[in-house]
């Protein structure tokens, strides 16, 4: 009970452990490049952090503000678009299937917005404004969170240590081995994350550059950062670009939904593959899954951290559950008369 009141806090403890990992995983780097010290190492990958997280936000960031501010007042309009294309549709479908008289579908066709009128979308997005009140404290938890990954990257042998030492003296070595498991295979996966974000937002903005689809900068980096969140994030980012592309044609919008579907298409049979170790690799089917239930348990956040908890998780089974309790069993059977 003490551990499920507390789970939103234990969420916050792992996005901090992984994001003291992907500054461990640069320090590493960083040291096998220049053979200098840790300390200077760290100093130099923060530095390096700042210039970066610079360089982004007087680019990119103004121009992306710009266009998502632009996109999202092009919603109701494209709401409006596909209302109007659906009710053509449905009229051309009624005619066809009963003569031109008849109106044995026009409840249907009626009744899916009276009036022709989009839904008040743009009170949603008040509503939603509304949810900036809680922004004081999201902006305390991502304190939180940097510090402790701060803490933790500076020296994450002693906190490895003092979780080693929670389990009996017998195990403690190999659970050291399986914590360090842990650590390189969340390494490989942010890895990998992050060249296929970057992958998919290129890929993106050429195919939109070459659809003639407006605001391709949004759009871009949407898909590139939506795609750390596999199923639903590639989902969620074909959603803005053919809203844009439907207020000129639908035909256009349905070139975006096919470049969309070829872009993911080429990430998880071709990129992921070719960046990723194939024992980081998740089934769909169990990725959904604990996506679902991370989502149930730890809310939003743990649906962004879903996919980390599953590679931390599918090592800890394989390294202890399978390895080191049912593995045994095994060769004690088979030692047996």
């Amino acid at each position: 009970m003490l551990l499920w009141s507390l789970r939103q806090s234990l969420i916050l403890v792992f996005a901090a452990i992984v994001l003291a990992m992907a500054l461990c995983t640069l320090v590493g780097v960083v040291r096998r490049r220049l053979g200098c010290g840790r300390g200077i190492a760290l100093a130099l990958s923060l530095l390096l952090l700042v210039l970066v997280v610079a360089v982004i936000g007087t680019a990119i960031i103004p121009a992306f503000v710009e266009q998502f501010g632009e996109l999202i007042s092009k919603l109701p309009a494209a709401a409006n678009a596909l209302i109007d294309l659906l009710r053509d549709w449905m009229g051309r479908a009624t005619r066809a299937l009963y003569g031109s008289g008849a109106g044995e579908l026009a409840w249907l066709r009626d009744g899916l917005i009276k009036g022709g009128e989009a839904p008040n979308l743009g009170g949603g997005a008040l509503r939603l404004l509304g949810l900036a009140g809680g922004v004081g404290t999201g902006l305390v938890q991502l304190l939180f969170v940097i510090a402790v990954a701060l803490m933790v990257a500076i020296q994450p042998e002693h906190y490895r240590e003092v979780a080693v030492l929670l389990v009996p003296s017998f195990y403690r070595r190999r659970f050291r081995n399986v914590l360090i498991a842990c650590g390189e295979a969340l390494s490989a996966w942010m890895a990998g994350v992050l060249i296929s974000s970057i992958c998919v937002g290129a890929l993106a903005a050429i195919g939109l550059s070459l659809l003639g689809v407006k605001l391709v900068a949004a759009n871009a980096v949407l898909a590139g950062v939506l795609n750390v969140i596999p199923n639903v994030g590639p989902t969620l980012s074909t959603v803005f670009p053919m809203s844009v592309a439907l207020l000129e044609s639908p035909w256009k919008a349905l070139a975006v939904l096919v470049l969309y579907v070829a872009v993911q298409n080429l990430e998880s049979y071709l990129i992921t593959p070719s960046v990723m170790h194939h024992q980081l690799r998740l089934l769909p089917g169990l990725t959904l899954t604990a996506q679902l239930v991370s989502t149930l348990i730890f809310g939003p956040l743990g649906l962004l951290l879903a996919l980390p908890l599953a590679v931390c998780l599918q090592v800890i089974v394989r390294e202890v559950l399978i390895q080191d309790i049912l593995d045994p069993w095994k060769r004690l059977r088979s030692s047996r008369p």
